[in-house]
């Protein structure tokens, strides 16, 4: 993966190889940050980038800042601005990746969050696939079960947090799965290592609500829009256990990272006919002209970098 050129560091865009912290610092020993995630398109039709819905993509960060009492003098339209001033920077014409970063940047010794101070980083870097197997990942149930609301809350992309997600992917990894799904503390379906899960059962749609300890995803949000506007399908959120994923027709995972990746086993158990089912490939192409602001009644979800806004 190649390196970005430049970051925006505390105030300002600087060379990336300066955008540097000291061994102390607080978000580094203790987790202390925050982080978020959004994608740019590339449309080779019209020459242009495509940031999808960075807006919501900044308002969540920010509500992700404020569970670890951050206050940053950043609003989520001074934080667009200063993200299309880095693409422009870094010129690119291609898809990447954005990740907003605020941790607390004090080089002291003591476990808190008052009387310590955030710093905001931003980096635009290409990026292609998160997960390789797209159109037909293996996954298993993960021994880790996802941490709880009352620990660290889930619905805020907390860096510490995602020690639970790397103790879960990397066994699942290891074991030769793609992907691992975690449960939560009442043994219900909660999400993957870092991305929201959907199944397909018996004619509906269903996925677990916000309250089963899952990231309130955008994309998540994005999906559910066009399952039930695009696809005339029901969408119902609510419990999952894990034995109806066993029998389900499809499954698959969304997120920023992963976009939208088909399940086609579970521990070794085929999902349907053991391939994409058709829903999931219907969604996918939607999704993907969405992205790339080619549907007309989404194009508000795609904001443009170098042309009209």
């Amino acid at each position: 993966m190649p390196l970005p050129n430049y970051a925006f560091f505390k105030d300002k865009i600087v060379p990336y190889a300066d955008a540097k912290v000291g061994v102390l610092t607080h978000g580094l020993n203790y987790g202390t940050g925050v982080f978020g995630g959004t994608r740019g398109y590339w449309n080779d039709e019209e020459k242009e980038l495509f940031v999808f819905r960075p807006f919501d993509h900044f308002q969540r960060f920010l509500e992700s800042t404020r569970l670890l009492r951050m206050e940053l003098p950043f609003t989520r339209e001074d934080i667009v601005k200063v993200l299309m001033e880095l693409i422009h920077k870094e010129d690119l014409h291609e898809d990447c990746y954005i990740r907003p970063l605020a941790f607390y940047g004090d080089e002291i010794i003591g476990v808190r969050l008052h009387n310590v101070t955030p710093v905001l980083s931003i980096v635009v870097l290409p990026f292609g696939r998160y997960i390789d197997k797209e159109e037909g990942a293996h996954v298993t149930f993960s021994s880790w079960r996802r941490i709880d609301d009352n620990v660290i809350p889930a619905r805020g992309k907390i860096t510490g947090g995602y020690v639970n997600s790397a103790l879960a992917k990397t066994d699942a990894n290891l074991a030769g799965f793609d992907e691992a799904i975690l449960l939560n503390q009442d043994g219900h379906i909660s999400e993957g290592s870092a991305e929201n899960i959907f199944i397909y059962r018996k004619g509906k749609i269903v996925t677990p609500p916000v309250t089963d300890n899952i990231l309130e995803g955008i994309t998540r949000n994005s999906m559910m829009t066009l399952l039930r506007d695009e696809l005339g399908m029901e969408v119902v959120e609510r419990s999952i256990d894990r034995t109806e994923v066993y029998l389900a027709d499809e499954a698959f995972m969304v997120a920023t990272g992963a976009q939208l990746v088909a399940i086609t086993s579970v521990d070794h158990r085929k999902l349907g006919t053991g391939s994409m089912g058709p829903v999931t490939q219907k969604l996918r192409e939607i999704y993907f002209n969405v992205v790339r602001g080619k549907v007309a009644k989404y194009r508000q979800w795609c904001y443009p970098v170098y042309g009209k806004r």
